[in-house]
């Protein structure tokens, strides 16, 4: 943990990793511990916190600790402690332990924005990941007093997620989208009926988050178009334009798809819309008929965008499906990708705790050459590299 201010955000990070089950260690810097005292991190780890490397010498610490992690997560990374990292400097705990570690090393940086765009940031952030070394991309807000800008750090659940996913599959953030222009599609839409109701879904728009924080810190320039959500915060490194209808929806699309490499429609979008809105919130009466509501059926997003596309841009479409009478899950999801026109279909069997509201999701993975393989069950951010290698398979053959 470097010596920034964005430290106490770290003892968020600490709860969520070991209220999930996992022992951490804590290994600060000097500057870190003026932010933070050692006594709130051993509280919240139950472990002791040293930042030297003449604590518990016959331990052998600063070599220990490093060789015995599944997973070093530098939160908040500083430009001092990634410029140190990138030269190999070891001057403390910490950096002895970086220089030791043979798992994987994610770096959360958090600065000013003109320390993180500065040439020196610049080249120490690509040295350390030509290395193998994960450098996420920070987010953009509000920095230290009044400046905003690109720098914050990630939000501490992003952070987690980001944990999760790299304790599951150790190889999962490659800079493989550098160069891409990615748009991703998230939440569910809204169609208003009177001033306080509205015709709506489930969607939580998490998978859609997901599907953005991923490609992101594997590179990609990355718009997000998110609907209706609950309460997410914004994935680091992605510009976000929230919407809140199909149509609005459909615009932005439509819009953002011009310029991109690849689509993802992940949203949930409403198949249908009241034909018109009340302006006045629609009242229960014991002495009038109960109103008809007249459905309008809203535009398919997902086959416009295919029948626009320009040349070479990937198209990914998802499916929520259910099996009934006439067919199974998948067999339901081979008609909609025949349909629907698009090269990948990512399906969710839905119901019974499945899919949406939960933080876990699996599937199938069709493409349009036919080929079908299972993506099992895990977290949402799991669901998305699955997606992502696909897509790079796919636009870089």
């Amino acid at each position: 943990m470097g010596g920034g201010i964005a430290a106490y955000k770290a003892c968020e990070v600490l709860r969520g990793l070991t209220e999930s089950g996992h022992d951490v260690r804590v290994v600060p810097t000097e500057a870190a511990l003026r932010f933070v005292g050692a006594a709130t991190f051993e509280a919240l780890s139950g472990h002791p916190v040293h930042t030297g490397v003449f604590t518990e010498v016959p331990e052998v610490q600063h070599v220990r600790v490093g060789k015995e992690a599944d997973l070093v997560l530098v939160v908040p990374a500083t430009a001092n402690l990634i410029a140190k990292a990138a030269h190999g400097i070891a001057d403390d705990l910490l950096t002895n332990t970086l220089l030791t570690a043979r798992c994987p090393v994610v770096f959360f940086p958090a600065m000013h924005t003109e320390m993180w765009e500065h040439p020196a940031t610049r080249d120490n952030v690509a040295a350390l990941r030509r290395r193998g070394t994960v450098v996420t991309e920070p987010a953009a807000g509000r920095l230290t007093g009044v400046d905003t800008g690109k720098g914050r750090l990630a939000d501490p659940r992003e952070i987690v997620d980001v944990a999760r996913l790299l304790l599951a599959e150790p190889a999962a953030l490659p800079r493989d989208l550098d160069g891409l222009k990615v748009v991703v599609s998230a939440g569910g839409t809204r169609e208003p009926l009177d001033p306080v109701r509205y015709l709506g879904n489930r969607s939580s728009g998490k998978q859609g988050y997901a599907l953005a924080r991923v490609a992101a810190q594997r590179g990609a320039d990355v718009t997000l178009v998110a609907a209706h959500t609950v309460a997410l915060s914004e994935p680091a490194g992605a510009r976000v334009e929230h919407v809140s209808t199909a149509e609005e929806l459909r615009v932005a699309m439509h819009a953002a798809a011009e310029v991109a490499d690849v689509v993802v429609m992940a949203a949930a979008v409403a198949d249908f819309r009241p034909a018109s809105r009340a302006e006045h919130k629609i009242k229960k009466s014991d002495d009038q008929p109960d109103p008809t509501i007249v459905l309008d059926r809203n535009a398919d997003i997902l086959a416009e965008l295919v029948a626009a596309r320009p040349e070479g841009q990937a198209v990914v479409g998802f499916a929520a499906e259910t099996g009934d009478e006439h067919g199974s899950v998948l067999e339901h999801a081979r008609a909609k990708l025949k349909r629907k026109g698009c090269d990948l279909l990512v399906v969710n069997a839905v119901g019974d705790g499945k899919a949406f509201e939960v933080e876990d999701n699996g599937g199938w993975l069709l493409a349009a050459d036919g080929t079908e393989r299972p993506i099992p069950l895990g977290s949402k951010a799991q669901l998305a590299a699955a997606v992502w290698d696909a897509v790079v398979s796919l636009v870089k053959r």
